[in-house]
Order: C-alpha cells, then sequence, then structure tokens
C-alpha cells in the first residue's frame, strides 16, 4: 500500500482522548468516521483488520464442524411474533429498529434466533441430520439509548452470531462444551486474554450462559475473579433472586475472596435449550417417529469489540508521552511501514516491489514534502507493527527493521529481508 492513497489527515496528539486513545487517533485521521451517535464508517485499516480477525473466527469454527451461512438483516415481523418476542425487543426492552410500510412491518435483525430456528428446521428434519451448527458474520442494529466508548458500544456493529442444533440436552451440552474450546483457541490466537464468565440470560433466553471477558480499564463490567479456576462470575448476578444458583455453579462459598476486575465482554454463549423449537412449533422426527424438539445453543462474538480492544490494549507511550498504537503482529493488515529520504527513494521502492512479490504486506510512506520525523510518527497512528527507515545511515543493503511497540531493533540483509517477515508468522 502506497500511504499517499490513505490520505490519511494529520492530527495532534495532545488533543486525543485519554480513555479512547486508539479509536480517537483513527476517527481524527479519517479512518473511522461518524454519521452520528454509535453509527461509523471504516477506512482501510479497520476494514483489512477485521478482515484478519474475522479469518481467523472462520478457521476455527470450521475446525469443529460449524458452517457458514447468511440469515437476513431485514426481518419480517411475523417471524418475531412466532416466538412472542417482537414486543419484548420493540416495546419492553425498545432494542430494535423497525420500519412500517405498505409491504408490513420488519425489523433491523440485533440477533437471528427465529431465522436461525426457521433455516435449520427448513434442513435438519431428521434425527439423522444433527449435531448441526450455522454460523454467520454480518452487521447488526441495536438501538443503545447510551453509545460509548466508540465501538465498544455503538448502534451498529459486526458480529459472528453461531447456532446448533441438538437431539438431546447432553449433546446440547457437549456442543456448547465444544464451542466454549473453540472460543478460547479464537482468543488465544487473537493474543487477547480472556476470563470466561458465568453470566444472565437476558432477553436470549435458556437456563445456562457465559460471557468471554477480556480485563480492561475500559470496560463496563465488573467481574469477581477465581484465579485459580480461571473463571469468573459477572458481579452484576449478585443482585439477582438466584444468585446462589451462580455461585454453587463455581464452588464459591466466599464472595469476598474474589479478585474485582473490570472487563469488556468480547463473547457470549447460551444454552436455549428448547426456548425457540417449541415456541415456534417445530420439531424433528427422532429414531421411533416421533416429533421432538431440538435442542438449541446460540454463540456470539463481536469483531467491532475485540478490534477496539486490541487498540487500545496496545497502546505506545515513550517517556509518558504518546507516540499512538501497535498492533500485534499476527493480525495486523500491514507487516511493516518503509520510510525513507530522498535520497533512498529507489532502495526504498526495490525493498518494497520485494516484501509484495514475497507476500509480505507492508506500507511504503510516498508522501512528497514530509520529513522523516513526521513519517515516523505517522507509523505509530496506524498501529504499524515494524518499520523500517532508510536514512542518511543506509548503507545500502542492510535494513534496520524496529519493533514499533518494544523499540527492539534487528539488522536484516536484502536476501533475507522477505524469509525475516515470514518467520514471524
Amino acid at each position: 500500500m502506497k500511504l499517499s492513497r490513505l490520505n490519511i489527515k494529520k492530527i495532534s496528539l495532545n488533543d486525543i482522548d485519554e480513555n479512547y486513545t486508539g479509536q480517537d487517533i483513527l476517527m481524527k485521521i479519517g479512518e473511522l468516521y461518524q454519521y452520528e451517535s454509535g453509527i461509523y464508517g471504516y477506512g482501510n485499516l479497520w476494514t483489512k483488520l477485521e478482515r484478519n480477525v474475522e479469518n481467523v473466527i472462520i478457521d476455527e469454527l470450521d475446525k469443529v464442524g460449524c458452517i457458514q451461512v447468511e440469515f437476513p438483516k431485514l426481518q419480517p415481523k411475523k417471524i418475531w411474533d412466532i416466538s412472542n418476542r417482537w414486543d419484548m425487543y420493540t416495546k419492553d426492552g425498545d432494542i430494535m429498529f423497525t420500519l412500517n410500510n405498505n409491504l408490513g412491518e420488519y425489523g433491523l435483525a440485533p440477533t437471528a434466533e427465529e431465522a436461525a430456528t426457521l433455516f435449520g428446521a427448513n434442513r435438519l428434519i431428521s434425527y439423522k441430520n444433527m449435531p448441526a451448527i450455522y454460523y454467520q458474520i454480518g452487521e447488526k442494529f441495536r438501538k443503545e439509548i447510551r453509545t460509548r466508548g466508540f465501538l465498544f458500544r455503538p448502534r451498529t456493529f459486526v458480529m459472528m452470531d453461531a447456532y446448533s442444533f441438538d437431539k438431546s440436552k447432553e449433546d446440547m451440552e457437549k456442543t456448547y462444551n465444544d464451542m466454549h474450546d473453540a472460543y478460547m483457541k479464537i482468543f488465544k490466537r487473537l493474543g487477547i486474554d480472556i476470563i470466561p464468565t458465568i453470566s444472565d440470560n437476558g432477553v436470549i433466553g435458556g437456563n445456562v450462559a457465559e460471557e468471554f471477558q477480556a480485563a480492561t480499564k475500559l470496560g463496563e463490567d465488573t467481574l469477581l475473579y477465581d484465579r485459580k479456576q480461571n473463571i469468573g462470575i459477572n458481579k452484576e448476578v449478585l443482585e439477582f433472586e438466584n444468585r446462589d444458583e451462580y455461585l454453587e455453579r463455581l464452588n464459591i462459598k466466599d464472595v469476598s475472596s474474589l479478585e474485582e476486575f473490570n472487563a469488556v465482554e468480547l463473547g457470549n454463549n447460551f444454552q436455549l435449550g428448547t426456548k425457540y423449537s417449541e415456541s415456534m412449533n417445530l420439531f424433528y422426527i427422532d429414531e421411533d417417529e416421533n416429533k421432538k424438539p431440538y435442542y438449541m445453543g446460540c454463540y456470539g462474538i463481536g469483531l467491532g469489540r475485540i478490534i477496539a480492544c486490541l487498540i487500545e490494549n496496545n497502546i505506545v507511550k515513550v517517556k509518558d508521552k504518546l507516540k499512538g498504537f501497535s498492533l500485534p503482529y499476527d493480525i495486523a493488515p500491514y507487516k511493516v511501514q518503509i520510510i525513507y529520504n530522498e535520497a533512498n527513494e529507489e532502495s526504498a521502492f526495490k525493498l518494497y516491489d520485494e516484501l509484495n512479490e514475497g507476500g509480505i504486506n507492508c506500507i511504503i510512506d510516498d508522501r512528497p514534502n514530509l520529513g522523516i520525523g513526521n513519517r515516523i510518527n505517522d507509523v505509530y497512528v496506524l498501529g504499524t507493527p515494524k518499520m523500517i527507515v532508510l536514512g542518511n545511515k543506509f548503507n545500502g543493503d542492510s535494513y534496520e527493521v524496529e519493533d514499533t511497540k518494544t523499540q527492539v531493533k534487528d539488522s536484516v540483509s536484502f536476501k533475507d529481508i522477505v524469509g525475516y517477515f515470514k518467520e514471524m508468522k
């Protein structure tokens, strides 16, 4: 990528939101654009980063046999009436964006249990067709009254949502546990430390739910954490009448012994049981030719929140002075940024071509009339994890590759440069 094509805006780091530093940087350089509170447009960097996160999720879900599909974002009222959730989402909770015209009433999907249940029941006619897990990755819409933290709580966001169908409670629990393990692998690959957390089922329904929480000072949830078991409980459940049930699941007798963290929820899984199949009158045929309700689970991961968390948890400061952020190398859309002075332009483009031909995504700062200092500063506002500077000390062959987070430098020759970056994968 030639940086001149991104048209990033020049900014001052003295005027950045202290709480949501990385996202505010992207907003000010134009890589995030806010149409109104909670509704954003995404630039090249965010979009490519989202695709990398998406690919990790797809890879791990495919390994456990999930099937990628797509449900409609515009959903007719009648399918929500079948499950008796239309009023719950449009009046009681006032969560769903709706529209009413001569064609009828519709809602923009905040979730897809109804659509998924109808889709699955159309295909999973017999016990022989199960288990099955369908998932999609796409935009969701929710009428957040109090948007906050840019992509931590917007009104539109990209989410992975999956829906499982099983013959029995025992099979549903096995699928649920398999999805838990897949989630933990996803977050490990993304470089995010996760606390699995027992949570409330809320309007989704069912009897068992868990959240996947990332500890961060920016989180609006408060967790009580059992370090020995590596599991937590959302503090809000202590206010419920059935709080003892939650504590019993964790085998916790003394709440005061738990550590307390602020955290942000990046994923949530639910054992739905037969809530949707029975309420929507959808059944499969068992071994004895009897109609039986599907045992279902649903599973969600917020891609926008993951990216926001990755950016905000990788802020770079040097001597307490803000530089920007540095993305984890494995998921960064561009691995290295090339900076050069006028005397080394030819060498810089030779390196740029070599890296591109070798499959290493990189940025070359080809903008005119900028000093090397300004170019280095902009490496950090784009979060590029590595940079190479071809300045007055460049000897014509050996490149100094600097890690933008640690400031550690390696000297690498031209013939070894592609291999150097490939070994980091």
